[in-house]
């Protein structure tokens, strides 16, 4: 069984289990219990529920696991012959979450 959820402005597909990167929560301590309401298809053993867009009374339920950071993408800025050279990185910050159960 797995499904696909939309969290603010990415969709995943989830299974039971699965540990999932989401957009930073900074309200969410390790341990707590996150519900996924947007669930858009929910696919179980070849039934397919497709929703227009969200199931009605589909879930997803998750427990959080901890905050963690992404890979580092350096971003460089350089204009030739004029001495412009501005080198930055960056770091986005994810919420790691362990699929529990899936609800349709």
């Amino acid at each position: 069984m797995y499904a696909v959820i939309r969290d603010r402005n990415q969709q995943a597909t989830v299974r039971s289990g699965d540990v999932v990167m989401c957009d930073l929560r900074s309200d969410a301590q390790p341990g707590d219990t996150v519900t996924f309401d947007e669930v858009l298809l929910v696919s179980d053993e070849g039934k397919v529920q497709v929703g227009t867009p969200t199931l009605e009374g589909a879930s997803v339920k998750a427990e959080v696991l901890g905050d963690k950071k992404g890979p580092k993408i350096v971003v460089f800025r350089f204009k030739r012959r004029k001495n412009v050279r501005v080198k930055r990185g960056h770091r986005q910050k994810y919420t790691a979450v362990k699929i529990t159960s899936i609800d349709a």
